[in-house]
């Protein structure tokens, strides 16, 4: 996080603040939402996916124990099987209305950047962390895994929340396998067609694999945010929880 909002100082894509009191602002109502999710991922569910994670080892439950497979084979696989969840329950926070309303906290920040990665509704956090712990069971993954997949996971997400780009050419081969910052930007427009497309958290094959890519050429054009919560008192730790109870202007496509 520290490097990228150097990076972002020094070459930023959008120019968004025009004093460091605004982006200083910016950035701490963000980081206190995401501490406090934090603290209630560490409190509440942390302890849940351990105890899940072992329950599901010491009685042989899992996908991924079907079949005997090499240490690292079976890392793989719960990386890959825990980024797909990933990615579908990313796009049920899209189309389902009631997840969609703690999801916007999410797409209401028109000024993107790395701290955006860490802004998400609390309401989002629990229902999210609650439901890893069937998913953990479910799947067979051990409790390093888990702590793998974060650790790469939240690594891309704040590279890709980033208000930097990319040179074209390394662009156009870390998108084959990643997502980017030029990706992402077209996930956050305001533009509906476009904020339902481009879903990957980590790995981007699964917008290729479930035709949810989107490209924008002209990226500076991309308007960011939700119209209906430029307001700034919308914007701030408070008016961000109370988000969900505002009335609902998408998904009437």
């Amino acid at each position: 996080m520290v490097v990228l909002l150097l990076l972002e100082g020094a070459h930023p894509f959008f120019e968004f603040f025009r004093e460091r009191k605004e982006r200083g602002r910016h950035l701490a109502r963000n980081l206190v939402l995401g501490a406090v999710n934090s603290a209630v991922v560490a409190v509440v569910f942390a302890g849940l996916w351990v105890a899940a994670a072992a329950w599901a080892a010491a009685n042989g439950w899992g996908l991924l124990r079907l079949v005997a497979l090499p240490g690292w084979l079976h890392a793989m696989g719960a990386v890959l099987l825990l980024d797909a969840w990933t990615y579908a329950w990313h796009r049920m926070n899209h189309r389902i209305p009631f997840l969609w309303r703690f999801h916007r906290v999410h797409h209401s920040d028109a000024q993107m950047d790395v701290t955006t990665a860490s802004r998400f509704h609390t309401g989002e956090i629990v229902l999210s962390s609650a439901l890893r712990v069937p998913l953990i069971v479910a799947l067979g993954v051990t409790a390093w895994q888990l702590v793998l997949y974060e650790t790469l996971m939240f690594a891309v997400v704040q590279f890709h929340h980033a208000n930097i780009a990319l040179p074209e050419r390394v662009e156009a081969v870390v998108n084959k396998l990643i997502v980017t910052p030029a990706m992402h930007k077209v996930h956050h427009s305001r533009w509906q067609p476009e904020t339902d497309s481009n879903y990957s958290a980590m790995l981007s094959v699964w917008d290729r694999l479930f035709r949810s890519f989107r490209r924008r050429e002209a990226l500076h054009e991309v308007e960011l945010g939700l119209a209906e919560f430029d307001d700034d008192r919308h914007q701030s730790v408070a008016g961000m929880l109370r988000t969900p109870l505002a009335s609902i202007q998408k998904l009437d496509a």
